[in-house]
């Protein structure tokens, strides 16, 4: 109870925090869904930072270690600090050809049209809605076990107190308030690490007991660094298409701006997520890890083990500021697409009713995510489809930044090439295979039916072999990029 109150109460006054800085100043529709060119080097560190820290880096580093090791939990993090260098580069070519843009829907709506445009309007609400969903469900379980507070109350107190700010001020209160949870979520996770280690008595100590059969703690551990693979392609791949990234691109005052908060960014990310991990190696020398409990929550099993109630209430509260810093992201970046993207839809809709639409499509769009995260245990298979999708389309969308030459139509082609390549080896929903093929498996073992790393690199190679093919074989009009320097802004 005592904890529920607090928590409550922090939530409440981070709320509180947001509104106030929205009544500042009056909030067009473009500081609502673009915020463009008003962040700097610092803010856009600080804000891309807290938008990728969600909840899950409490549960997925934690569980890859687990069974993984320590080379998965380096590479999650190679992986994770990717897409947000990857942007310095693919961010400011888009902000280049198309600087009144909103989002890379917007880009694949005037390169590829509206074939590709919804191809790719379903990849980005596919992930982003998944990526709702499994915070909102995974982060109220997850207490509801440390804390007792039940998981209902997490999901509304959750939902609930990042909808007030977020649907009041939109992106540039969304922005503001990453600063504030990244100045909180970095000390406390210091903490939590720093007074864990002590209390199982120092490095040798909390790792003493991993027996070195389990190859946990070596850097040339086989399933480690293939599973660690699989994610940096994953990871990559998804990122890329989060709307909440895109937009600040757009919200950064220049491209130096973008390659130093950004860089500075995916640097700050790594050891993070590194520290996470060694919660579930630690739970794995403690022998906590056992078929009784999910391995996600491994980190929440060792708190609820060695931490005082004190350091609980911390915990809880560096969870919650965590979720919120990416749930308001996610929110507030679905509403942007479809926001940006009516007007081109439905030609007579009158602009300054725009904001209003975005801010209920904001609310709307919650409560289905609230239904997926309290059903459904788990949803990392509908992650694992996302990600395949986004392995798929990377290569065929993206090149279209590069060269006039691809049109929309082999670029939807070589997608569903690539995804049909790769769903071959895609698993089943217990992770197992499909189909067995030694012969396959005799020239490389990761070529098996329900191999991910097989899956998600054959779409990416299949996609983008099938692109050149129908490229170089078929004969069509070279794209203007000029045309895309046309774009307008949005005006309320």
């Amino acid at each position: 109870m005592i904890t529920m109150i607090i928590t409550a109460a922090f939530m409440a006054a981070f709320a509180a925090v947001g509104v106030l800085y929205a009544r500042k100043s009056s909030i067009s529709l473009e500081d609502f869904i673009s915020a463009r060119k008003s962040v700097g080097s610092i803010g856009s560190m600080a804000t891309v930072v807290a938008s990728v820290l969600g909840a899950w880096i409490l549960f997925s580093p934690a569980e890859a270690a687990t069974w993984a090791g320590l080379a998965a939990v380096i590479c999650y993090a190679i992986g994770q600090a990717a897409p947000i260098l990857a942007f310095t580069v693919v961010g400011t070519k888009l902000r280049r050809l198309m600087p009144n843009g909103h989002s890379l829907n917007e880009f694949v709506w005037y390169r590829y049209g509206k074939l590709m445009y919804a191809t790719t309007l379903i990849i980005v609400v596919l992930y982003m809605f998944t990526f709702i969903s499994a915070e909102l469900g995974a982060i109220s379980r997850a207490l509801e076990f440390v804390t007792g507070v039940p998981l209902i109350v997490t999901m509304v107190l959750v939902v609930v107190s990042t909808l007030v700010y977020t649907v009041y001020g939109g992106l540039k209160v969304s922005i503001f308030t990453d600063k504030i949870q990244l100045i909180i979520i970095i000390p406390l996770l210091l903490i939590l690490f720093l007074f864990s280690l002590n209390q199982l008595g120092g490095w040798e100590a909390s790792l003493g007991n991993i027996s070195s059969e389990s190859n946990l703690l070596s850097l040339s551990n086989q399933v480690g660094i293939e599973f660690g693979i699989t994610l940096i392609i994953a990871i990559l791949a998804a990122n890329l298409f989060h709307q909440g990234f895109w937009q600040r691109i757009y919200a950064a005052k220049s491209d130096t701006d973008i390659y130093k908060g950004f860089i500075v960014g995916g640097i700050i990310v790594i050891p993070m997520i590194i520290i996470s991990g060694f919660f579930g190696l630690w739970a794995v020398s403690q022998g906590l890890v056992t078929d009784h409990y999910s391995a996600s929550i491994s980190l929440f099993l060792l708190a609820d083990t060695i931490l005082p109630d004190a350091l609980l209430i911390v915990l809880s509260i560096l969870a919650l500021m965590l979720v919120m810093s990416s749930v308001d992201s996610l929110l507030n970046g679905i509403a942007s697409i479809f926001t940006s993207d009516l007007p081109k839809v439905f030609s007579g809709i009158n602009p300054p009713d725009l904001i209003k639409y975005t801010r209920v499509i904001t609310v709307v769009l919650v409560l289905p995510a609230m239904v997926v995260g309290w059903t459904f245990q788990s949803v990392l298979y509908l992650f694992l489809i996302a990600d395949l999708v986004c392995a798929a389309a990377m290569i065929p969308v993206f090149a279209g930044l590069y060269t006039q030459k691809i049109t929309g139509i082999n670029c939807f082609i070589s997608i569903l090439i690539g995804l049909v390549s790769g769903g071959l080896f895609f698993p089943k929903n217990d992770l197992s295979g499909w189909w067995t093929l030694e012969p396959l498996t005799n020239i490389w073992h990761v070529l098996a039916s329900g191999n991910l790393l097989a899956s998600f690199g054959i779409a990416i190679v299949a996609s983008t072999a099938s692109l050149v093919v129908l490229t170089i074989f078929s004969a069509s009009r070279e794209f203007d990029f000029d045309s895309l320097q046309e774009v307008q802004e949005i005006t309320s």
